[in-house]
């Protein structure tokens, strides 16, 4: 079973929306499972504090490195990533999330104040993780958009796996120049078939597959292009190489 293991000052924040619509439907169904860990039961005082103040001076304060080690040795790996969920991260990505889906699970550590001790981060060869330029008050948010990004990966959570090789990022081409591209998704459309003067675009309602093909094709490389042209080389698509 994939599992996820959290380390956070609020474990009361967590399912959340984690535990909603499929995903929750997975868990309760044993696809995959999730636990918290509270890191002040690690603290080695009476008042549970975690932190204390940067070395060198400044404004708030950090997360030591100690008390941190001591939560981290108390779950169990079993080969599964630790991932501290960071703005200063590498960036997630659908080739991420698509690996870490096929693997045992994962530790999230959701850090707080200014950040974590480095020497924490070396000792436990934690892997920094980004979800976009932003700051967080903490980690927990992006830890439950990065879990989420994985779990409705996994065989058997979302009800039809064909949606999966259509979203934004998936790798929609099959073989030769098209093969293993990264475009966002083309437009989506249902009924009402008009609906405040805008009507569907006539070629969805056509019943002619490959036009209907060619369409979401020509939108999504046209969406890609505007949205994400750093998605694109100096030839027509350049490849995912964001893992």
């Amino acid at each position: 079973m994939w599992k996820a293991t959290v380390l956070t000052l609020y474990p009361e924040l967590f399912p959340g929306p984690l535990d909603a619509s499929v995903l929750g439907r997975a868990r309760g169904e044993g696809l995959w499972s999730l636990e918290t860990l509270n890191i002040r039961d690690f603290s080695d005082n009476p008042y549970g504090s975690v932190d204390d103040s940067p070395a060198g001076g400044g404004a708030g304060l950090v997360m030591r490195a100690d008390i941190l080690a001591a939560a981290i040795d108390s779950v169990p790996r079993n080969d599964r990533p630790l991932l501290c969920l960071s703005p200063r991260g590498r960036p997630f990505s659908q080739s991420r999330a698509r690996t870490l889906a096929a693997g045992p699970g994962l530790i999230a550590l959701c850090g707080r104040f200014e950040g974590i001790d480095q020497r924490l981060i070396e000792a436990r060869n934690v892997e920094e993780v980004s979800i976009g330029d932003f700051v967080l008050a903490g980690g927990e948010v992006a830890a439950m958009a990065l879990i989420e990004a994985c779990v409705r990966l996994i065989p058997g959570v979302l009800g039809s796996p064909l949606s999966l090789g259509e979203e934004s990022f998936s790798e929609s081409g099959k073989s030769g120049r098209d093969a293993g591209i990264t475009l966002l998704e083309y437009p989506q459309y249902t009924r009402p078939r008009v609906f405040e003067g805008r009507e569907i675009p006539p070629v969805l309602l056509s019943g002619d597959h490959r036009k209907i093909a060619e369409w979401r094709r020509a939108e999504a490389e046209a969406i890609t292009r505007a949205r994400r042209p750093d998605l694109f080389g100096p030839g027509p698509i350049r490849r995912d190489n964001m893992e």
